[in-house]
This record gives C-alpha cells, structure tokens and sequence, in this order.
C-alpha cells in the first residue's frame, strides 16, 4: 500500500519518470530473479552445511 502511495506521488509530481518506472520494474524484477533463485539455494546449502558441523553438539547435549 505504501509503495502504490508512493508512486502516486511520484506521478503527481513527474508523471514520464512515474510511467518509465511503472514500465521497467517489471523487467528489472525479471532480470534479478535468478539471482534472488540463486540466493536461495546458497542460502539452503550454507544451513545444510551448519547442521552438518553442528550435529556432533547436538548428539552429545
């Protein structure tokens, strides 16, 4: 909600910047979804990785 309240400021106040931005979020959205895919998957291989180091601790508790 706050983000649409933005961007109708924005479009008050320079309407082309509002429309260029309402046009190229989505392709920038695209362009970082692999990287945000990728993040995911390092993120999950990191926490693998601590669970293995932190297994031993746990057994032993």
């Amino acid at each position: 909600m706050a983000a649409f309240l933005l961007w109708l400021i924005l479009l008050a106040v320079c309407w082309p910047l509002a429309l260029l931005a309402l046009i190229l979020y989505p392709l920038i959205w695209l362009v970082l979804l692999p990287f945000r895919i990728l993040g995911f998957a390092v993120e999950g291989t990191f926490g693998l990785v601590k669970g293995l180091f932190l297994l031993p601790g746990r057994l032993l508790r």
